[in-house]
């Protein structure tokens, strides 16, 4: 009676065992992997979203605004790109914003969201975050929310608006 009890205990403990060592093996040969390819990612947004810069310098600040996560400056001084984090409806919205050296957004995009599909989700569509494009700090309240979806696009606005804080803190590093 005792061995029909601890027979099956032992051999499920071996079977977790086997399974998770099987698993720690696979995420240690697969981590530097994604790790890499994440990377190149992140490289390839910077480049897209401030076109004439070469390569780009991740800075260290202290006190940077609520949504801005990094800033990177581009080596040959056409501007910064700011990797933001902001609170939507769904969830995180993660952004990426290339300002140029006259303060001007070149770009801005959304590398990955958890809004509402079909009504928050159109933060991250061409006609919504075009209208960022070639704004200043001065003349983002231009930009035209959301109908429906007022709090993805406030929060979109509110990312982008402490990227130009950020940009304020950091331009004369150029």
């Amino acid at each position: 009676m005792k061995n029909d009890i601890i027979k099956p205990i032992a051999v499920l403990v071996c079977i977790c065992l086997a399974v998770t060592a099987l698993l720690a093996y696979i995420n240690s040969v697969t981590a530097p992997i994604i790790k890499a390819a994440d990377e190149k990612a992140a490289a390839q947004a910077r480049s897209e979203v401030l076109k004439e810069a070469d390569s780009f310098k991740l800075l260290t600040v202290k006190k940077l605004p609520e949504c801005v996560k990094e800033v990177y400056k581009a080596e040959n001084g056409a501007g910064f790109v700011f990797m933001l984090t902001v609170k939507g409806y769904g969830g995180n919205m993660n952004l990426i914003c290339g300002i140029k050296s006259d303060g001007t957004i070149e770009q801005s995009k959304t590398l990955s969201h958890s809004e509402t599909s079909g009504l928050g989700s159109k933060t991250a569509e061409d006609p919504y975050r075009k209208q960022y494009f070639g704004k200043t700090e001065k003349t983002l309240d231009e930009v035209d929310a959301i109908s429906g979806a007022t709090i993805s696009s406030t929060a979109y606005k509110k990312a982008i608006t402490d990227a130009f804080k950020a940009y304020d803190m950091v331009k004369e590093a150029r």
